[in-house]
């Protein structure tokens, strides 16, 4: 639909028949860790090999395409109320497993610091505590010459610098307070007034939005914690709140949102039943056309485990079935709104089902990503339908305030305020929490434990599997490296994946490697084996020590020769960036990229023990060291280890405030089963030695 306006009998008629987007910022770079070896001081070599920059994503365009199906074919086989009604149970069930359970319910301790009188309205400026000592500002905004109670609304902000006084967002809320509701409009951690990691200057050390939410979110996995649940708390909290006030109407409460709030209303859908309609704006589409289109999105858009377990963004707001919910998108948006159609279709379906298909609806606005006045008087007219309200879906005349004038907190941050507590501090301390609780584990129990914490199967470990096949690639010269040529072989660790083997020669090779004995070196890359052979003086080293043994070396997933050139230009070392994408992607599909990256590893040594290669000394640096650790604790062909600037431990990363760790680099839950120093102590039986290890800095630290 291309309308330019919409007359209030049109708007009517479009919200029966007509529809998503996330918010991409720009964020400043974070310096990526070193290449293993390289000082700042060093000339930059030419660009490293680099023969397969889609396959990374095209393989996750396959997976995340299977997910898509199954969501898709597990509609089309509802066919009764009584199945309609089973899904919606079945999807409950899941959201939660993705999620986890709710925190305790702790006492909000509330307090109005002031209040903006308003022609038809005032605003009350609130500070509620959604955890101990972890407040919440919001904007209630009241009705004041219409009979009380009156329907509630929690409004939830996208990725705004000032969150909840972002123009668009104080639009809606003073629109909804003028058209009679009562409206709860609160800012979002790491935005407006809730900025988690502040200056002394009281502005953002790390980047307001995206990047406080990626940095707090990364963090959280290696605790057990999801940001994302983190936020909907927030929402939920906010809920708890709206409903103390007298003037609010608990039969008529609802939740709407834009972009990153347009995400907040479709989990809080899932997750909270008290909600008697919805309507999130910009964000609801497909998980396949966001990874299609190379679309990155937050920490807390990603739900771990929700492409595994079949899910999507319409299944959050069926878990609201069959109350009343509004699909928002624009035409125009990067949330493509093809998706939107998608999503809508689906949810009509299980709609028709359960008897109310009138209550799920999609209106497409004409404009690019934003909550327009289109879309917010789409949004007014169906929750006018959703209460029986008489007054009409034509917004009135704003009066926008500046941001000071809506603080709650008298500097605009409540890190001014006396004992309060950011993400990192929860971080800490239940990562302390979980060392006490969790002791050393050694022997099988750890093994296990790196299986499930890594998600590998058991014959994989134990190198069970058949030979991998592999291409054999063109030999080349070398350039700087300890041998003339090299010949490189792409073995197969997974279908769709290749993991890139280099075997240095003296002499040019086009054939498959020659069997030498069964002693070689394995060396696991940090970021490209072509780079590091010119310039890590480790190879230098453990080659020159045994002269007559063969060195190969390997790129996992991800890295070197497959290192994606997605989801924009040179984007791999941003925080937002494709390297970030595939790793969120993998948690997601319940397989973290460290995991996958051992798989690679693991396959290797299968391929160079059909070789005849089953007495490995595996070296490996930097970010190659984790999956380098791994295969060679569950590897009994890895008979001798060497890592240089190996990860201290994952607690050291958990309990800093600062750290240099990407999110491809972290596991998921970890800490509550093992850490780095089980599998070092491990190590020891197999000569481990240890080089220059890192800590959560990157530098020694």
């Amino acid at each position: 639909m291309h309308h330019n306006q919409f007359s209030r009998r049109e708007m009517v008629k479009l919200l029966g028949t007509a529809a998503l987007p996330l918010s991409t910022v720009s964020l400043p770079l974070v310096a990526p860790l070193p290449a293993s070896g390289q000082t700042q001081s060093q000339p930059a070599a030419a660009p490293p090999r680099n023969r397969f920059p889609r396959m990374v994503h095209e393989y996750f365009v396959g997976e995340v395409r299977k997910a898509y199906e199954q969501n898709a074919q597990a509609y089309a086989r509802l066919q009764s109320r009584e199945e309609a009604e089973q899904y919606v149970a079945a999807v409950r069930g899941k959201i939660r497993e993705c999620f986890g359970p709710d925190p305790e319910r702790t006492p909000l301790n509330p307090r109005v610091t002031g209040v903006v009188e308003r022609d038809g309205y005032r605003i009350e400026k609130v500070i509620f505590e959604s955890r101990p000592s972890f407040p919440v500002t919001a904007n209630l905004y009241l009705p004041t010459t219409i009979d009380l109670p009156r329907p509630g609304v929690v409004g939830c902000c996208g990725h705004s610098s000032n969150g909840k006084a972002e123009h668009a967002y104080q639009s809606f809320a003073q629109g909804l307070a003028r058209l009679g509701y009562v409206c709860l409009l609160y800012d979002p951690l790491g935005q407006g007034e809730r900025l988690q990691y502040v200056r002394d200057d009281l502005t953002s050390r790390i980047g307001v939005g995206v990047a406080e939410h990626l940095y707090a979110g990364n963090q959280q996995f290696l605790v057990g914690e999801f940001l994302g649940m983190w936020r909907v708390w927030d929402g939920i909290r906010a809920l708890d709140y709206l409903l103390t006030r007298p003037e609010v109407d608990p039969q008529h409460v609802g939740v709407t949102g834009n972009s990153g709030g347009g995400t907040l209303s479709t989990w809080l859908c899932g997750l909270e039943s008290r909600w008697s309609m919805a309507a999130p704006s910009c964000f609801v589409t497909t998980f396949l056309h966001n990874m299609e289109n190379e679309l990155p999105a937050d920490t807390e858009q990603c739900p771990p485990k929700s492409l595994a377990l079949g899910l999507d963004h319409v299944d959050f707001l069926a878990a609201l079935a069959p109350k009343p919910v509004l699909i928002l998108a624009q035409e125009q948006d990067f949330f493509d709104v093809r998706g939107s159609y998608n999503a809508a279709g689906r949810l009509r379906h299980l709609y028709q089902l359960l008897g109310q298909p009138e209550h799920a609806a999609l209106f497409v606005g004409p404009r690019p990503h934003g909550y327009s006045q289109e879309n917010r008087e789409a949004m007014y007219a169906w929750f006018g339908k959703a209460t029986g309200a008489a007054h009409g879906a034509a917004e009135p005349t704003l009066t926008l305030e500046e941001d000071q004038t809506l603080w709650c907190t008298p500097q605009g941050q409540v890190a001014t305020l006396d004992n309060t507590r950011t993400v990192f501090h929860f971080t800490r301390d239940k990562s302390q929490k979980l060392t006490r609780q969790r002791g050393a584990l050694q022997g099988e129990p750890l093994l296990q434990a790196i299986r499930t914490v890594l998600r590998l199967p058991a014959d994989d470990a134990a190198g069970a599997q058949a030979a991998p096949h592999y291409r054999i690639l063109r030999s080349a010269r070398a350039k700087n490296y300890p041998l003339p040529y090299f010949c490189t072989y792409a073995v197969v660790t997974e279908p769709g994946i290749m993991a890139l083997v280099y075997w240095l020669t003296q002499e040019s090779w086009d054939a498959r490697p020659a069997r030498q004995g069964e002693r070689a070196i394995l060396y696991v890359a940090h970021r490209s084996s072509d780079l590091e052979l010119q310039q890590e003086p480790l190879i230098r080293e453990v080659l020159d020590s045994s002269p007559e043994t063969p060195l190969f070396t390997c790129d996992v997933r991800g890295i070197g020769e497959s290192m994606p050139d997605t989801c924009g230009s040179r984007t791999f070392d941003q925080p937002y960036g494709c390297d970030f994408f595939y790793a969120i992607h993998s948690l997601m599909l319940d397989r973290p990229y460290v995991g996958q990256k051992t798989l690679d590893v693991l396959r290797v040594l299968d391929w160079l023990a059909a070789h005849g290669y089953t007495d490995v000394h595996l070296v490996a640096t930097g970010w190659g060291a984790l999956p380098g650790t791994f295969a060679a604790l569950l590897s009994p062909r890895v008979q001798q280890v060497t890592l240089k600037h190996a990860l201290t431990s994952y607690a050291d990363v958990a309990e800093a405030e600062t750290y240099r760790w990407p999110l491809a680099t972290l596991l998921p839950n970890v800490l509550a089963h093992f850490d780095l120093p089980d599998c070092y102590a491990a190590l020891q039986s197999k000569m481990l030695r240890q080089v220059e290890p890192w800590g959560a800095l990157a530098d020694n630290g």
